[in-house]
């Protein structure tokens, strides 16, 4: 029986200093992390971002298949995608966790191993935070803070009809990760001696639980000295942030059905499942890709980042949000993403 410590036996100081020691400084911004009243961040010409995010136990994920490295590595990664998605380079976290007594000390070094690594892989600092009790379950707020020059931020409202509308990566694999998982999940419920049939299916459950922000993107840009008109990361949905890029820019759009990034992967348990592989790309949520809008004039720059699709065009506001489909027909886009308060 492996060994467990009780959290109140450290306390909560004492608890953050085991959690948290030994952290190096990894960015050139950190004037002082972890270990004081606040953390002390140099600013040079740059703008700051800010960007929160908050993940809650059974709402946001199921610690049945979610593994706490993973959990404290993708917690990290969905806030840094906010800023990558500014155009920004994210510098620092801030990471405060809500837990209740069924978690041990053991349990949260795991989580951390999870957020460090990410913090390793991304080269940002970890600089502060807080913990305190849950009467239920785990509670994971990270805040994530970046720079970035004034003239190169990137905002939702900057689409201009004639715009070209472009995603990276592919689009649906983290839904059907999920939707693989709830079935096992089922199945082990109501026959715990069945073991989880995940074989080969390993890129869908990466997806799922241990996203990447593309930070590599946000690098092509200044190499190709690409500046989109707008961006957005694709956290709820392509057709949710769609519909945001266009709200906020006062513009229509239309989508390709032909041109939508799915893996064959997604298409592949898509068939299995009877679900539309198109509409896991438009509705499912946490792929954390990148959407942006850019003028048609870059279209052959665009071309030599290979990880960057086009899959519509900016239209005027009157006519709307519209799906082309493979059969030629026009319908209305809809969002039918991820909601945060849903009515029971």
């Amino acid at each position: 029986m492996e060994n467990r410590t009780n959290i109140e036996k450290l306390g909560e100081f004492g608890l953050i200093d085991h959690l948290t020691q030994s952290l190096p400084s990894l960015s050139e911004f950190t004037e002082k992390g972890v270990g004081d009243d606040a953390a002390v961040l140099r600013n040079k010409k740059e703008h700051t971002l800010v960007s929160t995010d908050m993940l809650i136990e059974g709402i946001h994920f199921d610690l049945m298949y979610h593994p706490l490295k993973h959990l404290g590595y993708k917690a990290v990664v969905v806030n840094l995608s906010d800023i990558y998605a500014m155009n920004a380079h994210p510098h620092q976290i801030t990471v405060s966790i809500a837990i209740s007594n069924r978690f041990s000390v053991e349990a949260l070094d795991e989580l951390y191993k999870g957020i460090i690594h990410a913090c390793e892989f991304y080269g940002v600092d970890l600089v502060g935070g807080d913990t305190t009790t849950s009467m239920s379950g785990l509670v994971i707020s990270i805040t994530a803070i970046g720079q970035a020059d004034s003239d190169q931020i990137i905002y939702r409202n900057g689409a201009r009809p004639g715009d070209l509308i472009v995603t990276t990566g592919d689009l649906g694999g983290a839904y059907f990760g999920l939707q693989l998982l709830e079935r096992e999940k089922q199945i082990f419920l109501e026959n715990p001696d069945i073991q989880p049939d995940l074989e080969e299916q390993d890129y869908l459950v990466g997806r799922l639980l241990k996203p990447e922000a593309r930070k590599d993107i946000i690098e092509q840009f200044r190499v190709k000295n690409i500046k989109p008109t707008s961006m957005i990361d694709i956290s709820d949905g392509l057709a949710s942030e769609l519909f945001h890029i266009c709200e906020q820019s006062n513009t229509g759009a239309y989508i390709e059905e032909d041109l939508l990034p799915i893996a064959q992967e997604t298409r592949e348990m898509g068939f299995q499942f009877k679900i539309d592989p198109t509409t896991a790309a438009l509705s499912g949520g946490e792929d954390y890709e990148l959407l942006f809008t850019i003028d048609p004039a870059e279209k052959l720059t665009l071309f030599q980042m290979p990880d960057a699709t086009i899959i519509g065009e900016i239209t005027k506001p009157e006519e709307g949000l519209t799906l082309h489909s493979k059969g030629g027909r026009i319908h209305p886009l809809k969002a039918q993403g991820w909601q945060h308060f849903r009515k029971k």
